[in-house]
């Protein structure tokens, strides 16, 4: 699978996030807008595609600007259904340290009310600059976990915050407590270089699982993974060597394996969806790739067992 969208003049689809509702896969996706829609600039957007296979994805078009925080732009999706319905978080665009995370919900996937407390989270100030990009969610013992990228105030340095909401509240701005004062992760492995971003978490047995997407932007950006059995503290499981490495020179994804999101279908299976670019960031494509678990716990890319530790 290589998914992309011409919308905006060349191809671009950024930033996966994938859920499966009333039979049917769902995409969402940082997009551009129409190059007839000159009104709304170069601002970038979330789009919506379909599939029911994860094969073959239809575009059905890009969830509206509504709300002032949005008027930049939005991007980099995560989705969760609850209670048989869509939850939407994402972030504003082009504000820099004043970006946050807003949230959506919808009862058809397509179709999203805004939440009138947007912005819902963002860190605190006093150990970051207080940017919330990236958001990611999952439910882990009984709570709604949100984690975010940020970064330090010489806005250098990428890493990732976490915030928890009551699983039965209504995911607004008043529900979400920031889970520590710092960091959850941040970059220290030589292949991470500066950066630590788009947590894509998954739930295997007792223990939390977050991929993640290590140095900016075809620099080139690869992914790891990290473990934790409370959500707050995570152990790096692949030190030397990323999990998913960026691919060889001509490839589509020779300038960047990076923003994963990780998705578990109805039968149990683990898949990992990721952007990849072959031209420097010029053209954007969507892939999905199966995931494993090895008796020790360590993830896996399907038929390319790597070590690392649990």
């Amino acid at each position: 699978m290589l998914f992309t969208n011409d919308r905006g003049g060349r191809n671009f689809a950024k930033d996966p996030a994938v859920i499966i509702f009333k039979n049917r896969y769902f995409l969402y996706f940082s997009a551009l807008p129409d190059n007839d829609e000159k009104s709304r600039g170069s601002c970038i957007e979330v789009g919506i595609a379909v599939s029911d296979d994860m094969e073959d994805w239809k575009f059905l078009g890009t969830v509206p600007r509504t709300q002032e925080c949005e008027a930049k732009g939005i991007a980099a999706p995560a989705a969760i259904v609850l209670k048989n319905r869509v939850h939407l978080f994402y972030q504003t665009y082009g504000s820099w340290e004043r970006d946050a995370i807003c949230h959506a919900v919808s009862d058809d996937g397509i179709n999203f009310v805004k939440d009138e407390t947007n912005p819902v989270f963002r860190p605190t100030a006093d150990w970051c600059c207080g940017r919330a990009i990236d958001a990611d969610v999952c439910v882990f013992k009984d709570k709604l976990m949100l984690y975010t990228a940020t970064r330090d105030h010489a806005f250098k340095i990428q890493k990732i915050a976490a915030a928890t909401a009551p699983i039965n509240s209504e995911f607004s701005a008043k529900d979400f407590t920031q889970l520590c004062r710092a960091s959850v992760l941040a970059p220290e492995l030589k292949w991470e270089q500066d950066c630590i971003e788009a947590p894509a978490t998954a739930v295997y047995g007792e223990k939390l699982y977050m991929f993640y997407g290590g140095a900016y932007n075809c620099f080139p950006q690869q992914i790891g993974c990290a473990v934790s059995s409370d959500g707050r503290v995570f152990d790096k499981i692949f030190i030397d060597e990323p999990l998913i490495a960026c691919g060889e020179q001509g490839s589509w994804n020779s300038s960047e394996s990076g923003h994963p999101y990780a998705f578990c279908d109805n039968d149990g299976r683990y898949w990992l969806f990721y952007q990849g670019s072959p031209d420097k960031g010029n053209s954007w494509y969507i892939t999905r790739t199966e995931i494993g678990f090895n008796e020790n716990g360590v993830p896996y890319k399907i038929g390319c067992e790597k070590e690392g530790k649990v």
